[in-house]
């Protein structure tokens, strides 16, 4: 960025002041010879650095209408939606500048994204999730059940800012559900038949699972032998032996979850993350099953 002209002239100021061979120039008056020289020196300084920036933010808007972006562009943008915010003007920023930040803050809806590529397609796959009143990953809403269509905003500013010529597929799905088996070897002097902490109550199995869940990262690969690990480390776990674990997420074409899949060693969520049910009654074909022996 520039310099102004009274900061390159300070700068030559002190330079001056600094040089022994230059102390008989000390004149006080502003139409001294040795001052205007300076200022002279000063104002072709600068207008030679705002040259140099003009060129630069030339060169920049140049590359930036040029090049392909990357997908970690696009990541940064699905997380710089603003709903309820307009574009500025062939751009790709929001125009925030009546906002307040609690504003800003609060159109804020996309807290999760990531950026695949597809593998049969030549098309960028864009992950997206919010979160619900608990701090839970969910979808952002899409207009159903008198929600607002957040979704039918998101999808309008990924098409106007993506390149031209780049398909893009936007999943805002709710998680894949992952349905475990697990037979526990406890330790009978911490835990009961039950799963439950005899000292405190709680069920460290589903503690460490649910754990799990939360430290994947969004669209991170689940793998089973790390799962295996996190659960081993529970209080009152001594073995345990993985029977089964199964996974089943939403099938766009009738947008409800398809039949189930097994895990073989790892598998990343089609929808970018997981949600793992014990207690859920009205949904028995979701729950995850732990025996303890």
């Amino acid at each position: 960025m520039a310099r102004t002209i009274e900061e390159i002239q300070a700068e030559m100021h002190q330079i001056k002041q600094s040089e022994p061979a230059l102390a008989d120039l000390n004149s006080t008056s502003r139409t001294a010879i040795w001052r205007l020289w300076i200022y002279i020196v000063a104002f072709c300084a600068w207008t030679l650095e705002m040259l140099f920036d003009k060129h630069k933010a030339e060169l920049t808007t140049e590359l930036y209408q040029q090049s392909p972006h990357t997908a970690r562009w696009y990541r940064n943008k699905a997380l710089a939606f603003l709903y309820g915010f307009d574009l500025k003007t062939d751009s790709d920023v929001f125009d925030t500048e009546n906002a307040t930040l609690q504003e800003i803050e609060k159109a804020k809806l996309v807290k999760y994204a990531a950026i695949v590529e597809s593998e049969d397609q030549s098309r960028l796959i864009v992950k997206i999730a919010g979160e619900n009143q608990t701090g839970k990953l969910a979808p952002i809403s899409d207009g159903q059940n008198g929600t607002e269509n957040v979704k039918a905003s998101f999808d309008h500013y990924m098409n106007e800012i993506r390149d031209a010529g780049v398909k893009l597929t936007i999943i805002n799905y709710l998680p894949d559900l992952l349905k475990l088996n697990l037979t526990i070897k406890r330790d009978p002097l911490v835990l009961n038949e039950n799963g439950v902490n005899i000292l405190n109550g709680k069920e460290p199995v589903k503690e460490a699972i649910q754990a799990f869940m939360k430290e994947l990262p969004f669209n991170g690969e689940l793998s089973i032998q790390k799962l295996e690990e996190k659960i081993l480390a529970a209080p009152g776990v001594l073995d345990l032996v993985s029977n089964n674990a199964q996974t089943a997420w939403i099938d766009a074409e009738v947008n409800t979850y398809g039949s189930y899949d097994n895990i073989y060693m790892s598998k990343i969520p089609v929808s970018g993350y997981f949600t793992v049910n014990f207690d859920n009654n009205d949904e028995p074909n979701t729950l995850s099953t732990i025996n303890y022996v």
